[in-house]
């Protein structure tokens, strides 16, 4: 048994639209209707250019196999989500133009820069540019 990659991000919201678009506009994710018995008014999922469903949003009222509670903010145990990512100065001017705040880390022993930001539901992202 091995773990092959990271296959998705569960982000559970008040506020399913602002959430969905904030991933679409900013990392240029494809919005796609969850597949039945979910429904686009409780569930979306986005989609990367490879065609995975990397994060699935979710309204409070979706319905859940393993319920827990879940409320804005703080995750839990869950720190920070990282992607892997290219097109840094992209980034910086998507976050820019948003007007979203954001720090810079620099971890020059393996060449990467990595930018930290929060989702609109308080989700820490931590973006990963190596050598880029």
């Amino acid at each position: 048994m091995r773990v092959n990659a990271l296959d998705h991000v569960n982000i559970i919201t008040a506020d399913l639209e602002g959430t969905a678009r904030f991933y679409a506009e900013l990392f240029g994710l494809e919005r796609r209707a969850a597949p039945p018995p979910l429904t686009p008014g409780n569930a979306q999922w986005m989609y990367d250019a490879a065609g995975r469903a990397i994060v699935h949003v979710n309204s409070l009222d979706c319905p859940r196999y393993f319920e827990r509670d879940v409320s804005p903010g703080p995750t839990g145990a869950l720190h920070h989500v990282a992607l892997n990512c290219s097109g840094y100065e992209d980034m910086i001017a998507r976050l820019n133009t948003r007007g979203l705040g954001y720090r810079v880390n620099v971890v020059d022993a393996i060449s990467l820069r990595q930018i930290f930001t929060l989702d609109p539901n308080g989700v820490l992202l931590e973006l990963n540019f190596f050598a880029d």
